[in-house]
């Protein structure tokens, strides 16, 4: 009994596992085989736009700014660069130092990052690169051939995989929401059916917002079209979870997470950015689901009254459990995550749906979703760290089953229908529902990080002294070159 407590207590402590960005802020040691010049120019700036394309890598995965910084110092150190200076606003990266012992070089990197990319086996490798760089394992040569592999290399597995992934959740929220396995197949057909043309849209070009549109509207249409065959066959459908679990596969993997950890951890230019780039995206889901409710209503396919909110069933809740589990490790193959990181992904969020529907019934929907999401953020973050996976993959992962794809919903039908006081109260519950499990996850892994939390890194002073440039000292120098030359010449 002894012996399996302290088997418990080394896990929970996660003694040898912490994750990357953990590592990172713990004082590498100096490099003693110097594997750059760091008086040359070139090598100097070589390093710096590695760990620039390094930090593209990351950020466009949906880590955040702070732990992006960490982990490009962390690149920059392991090999020599000890200080310097990291700005990164929105999609920007700029890196500066200065070379030279006598004579100071300034030495500036600027990066652009590109748009938000969920293919989570590149921010696996990059992880596994960034652990190899701080090792000593891996020299700046390598480690660039790593990155132009990694950046020209396609994904773990295909893309009919992924989609199949993407429908499979489809399915999964709608039986999540309540409905049978009639409405999970619609769902199922539907979702396949809107990743494959907002996919197809956006090689194209086309804008991600006309995409979401095109995506609501799509979600919409065959609900309707579904629930005016069933009443001819006698059947009965709820086409609002046909809707919102289409709502919920276009909002999974948006900017939410990002922004609000950005600005709970300082950066509030970047965080309000990529807030207003999630409301942006998001309404034009709103303005696609408008757009199909008033067009079924032109083609007189009406669809029904709005019906109440039900209360939880304590008979469906070991299913729904289920299918959140289900829904959130499809979402990790629709991003092409590692099957380490499915199966870690789905277990912790089968854990968080255990904890919404336990708490719903004594807290509300609000609430327990910041509940939820801050066990998802623990768990997921202790899981993470003790099998090497980036916590970020397990965090937006686990909270993806549980996004207010039916408020959604029920404020634009209602506000559609003149029922503006129910409208706004319902996209209110779905913002503050989203809010609370972006700040539940966001808490969560701050717990899990500070369980175990290595030494923070300390700058020698000398070398700090010796980067820096100071005016005084340069006047003391030149007084000293000075005396020195009359010196020599008597």
């Amino acid at each position: 009994m002894q012996n399996l407590f302290q088997r418990f207590l080394s896990f929970a402590t996660l003694q040898g596992r912490i994750s990357t960005v953990d590592a990172a802020k713990a004082a590498p040691p100096p490099s003693p085989l110097a594997p750059i010049d760091l008086t040359d120019h070139s090598q100097v700036a070589g390093v710096m736009n590695l760990a620039a394309r390094i930090g593209d890598i990351l950020l466009s995965s949906g880590t955040s700014n702070s732990d992006t910084k960490v982990q490009i110092r962390a690149v920059t150190s392991a090999y020599g660069l000890y200080y310097t200076h990291v700005d990164i606003t929105l999609n920007t990266i700029t890196i500066f130092t200065n070379i030279g012992l006598e004579k100071k070089m300034p030495v500036n990197v600027f990066h652009v990052v590109g748009k938000l990319d969920t293919n989570f086996s590149k921010l696996s490798e990059v992880d596994r690169l960034i652990r190899s760089i701080q090792a000593g394992a891996t020299p700046p040569e390598v480690a660039e051939k790593i990155l132009d592999e990694l950046e020209q290399s396609p994904a773990s597995y295909g893309f009919p995989t992924a989609l199949l992934g993407w429908a499979t959740m489809g399915g999964a929220v709608a039986v999540l929401l309540g409905g049978g396995w009639q409405v999970s197949l619609i769902a199922f057909l539907t979702s396949l059916i809107i990743i494959a043309t907002t996919t197809f849209l956006g090689r194209k070009g086309l804008p991600t917002f006309f995409q979401n549109v095109v995506g609501g509207l799509i979600a919409t249409i065959p609900a309707a079209a579904a629930y005016a065959a069933a009443l001819s066959f006698g059947l009965e459908i709820k086409p609002s979870q046909i809707i919102a679990s289409g709502i919920v596969v276009l909002l999974a993997g948006l900017t939410l997470v990002q922004s609000l950890q950005d600005g709970i951890t300082g950066a509030p230019v970047t965080a309000s950015a990529r807030f207003f780039e999630t409301l942006l995206f998001t309404g034009g889901i709103v303005a696609g689901v408008g757009l199909g409710i008033q067009l079924s209503g032109a083609l007189n396919v009406m669809l029904p009254p709005m019906e109440s909110a039900a209360a939880p069933n304590p008979s469906s809740i070991a299913v729904r459990v289920i299918a959140g589990g289900v829904a959130a490790a499809a979402f990790a193959v629709g991003c092409y995550a590692e099957w380490s990181s499915v199966v870690i992904a789905g277990l912790t969020a089968l854990m968080g749906s255990a904890f919404y529907y336990f708490f719903i019934i004594y807290a509300g929907s609000v609430s327990a979703a910041a509940i939820a999401a801050t066990a998802v953020g623990f768990t997921g973050g202790l899981l993470a760290r003790r099998f090497l996976i980036p916590p970020l993959i397990v965090a937006i992962a686990g909270i993806t089953p549980m996004l207010p794809g039916l408020s959604i919903y029920r404020g634009m039908y209602a506000t559609l229908n003149d029922q503006t006081l129910m409208g706004f109260t319902n996209i209110a519950v779905a913002l503050g529902t989203a809010s609370a499990l972006a700040a539940g996850v966001v808490l969560g892994e701050w717990i899990a990080r500070r369980l175990r939390r290595p030494p923070r890194f300390n700058p020698y002073r000398a070398f700090t002294k010796a980067n820096a440039f100071s005016f005084q000292e340069a006047q003391q120098k030149q007084r000293r070159h000075k005396r020195r030359a009359k010196t020599t010449k008597n």
